[in-house]
């Protein structure tokens, strides 16, 4: 059977895009930016490192998130205070109120995303999605 799972993840991966992108221009962040909020709702102050990590960024990427954000007031980045030459992010009283406006949307959204599905059903689908990581890991990609 021909299921054309590459053709209908990147169709859905773009229709999801755009539809987060229409919520994002009413005053909302972007999905990246919606990431490292709920990372650091958890891990505040973590290393640029980590957060990098955790969002499957590489070093370019999470430095211009960061200094996207910061602009906007949502995080701080301050130096190690055992590494100088490293960073620790720091959610910002205006991050804190776009993460819970965040979460609120993450609701909304999910919602959606299960309509119609039984729970059986989107362990599958979560399952099928996480096996992604560890088929295509990182280093594959190099």
């Amino acid at each position: 059977m021909n299921h054309r799972l590459v053709y209908l993840l990147n169709v859905g991966q773009r229709r999801l895009q755009r539809w987060t992108q229409a919520r994002t221009s009413a005053g909302g962040v972007t999905a990246s930016q919606a990431g490292l909020l709920f990372f650091l709702e958890k891990n505040n102050g973590a290393l640029m490192g980590e957060a990098a990590a955790a969002l499957d960024l590489g070093a370019p990427g999470i430095s211009g998130l960061a200094d996207r954000m910061e602009r906007l007031g949502l995080i701080d980045r301050k130096p190690d205070g055992v590494d100088r030459r490293s960073w620790r992010l720091w959610l910002t009283v205006e991050g804190r109120s776009a993460f819970k406006r965040s979460r609120a949307g993450l609701t909304e959204l999910n919602a959606r995303l299960t309509e119609g599905f039984s729970e059986s059903e989107i362990e599958v689908v979560a399952r099928w999605l996480t096996s992604l990581q560890d088929k295509f890991p990182v280093s594959d990609a190099d």
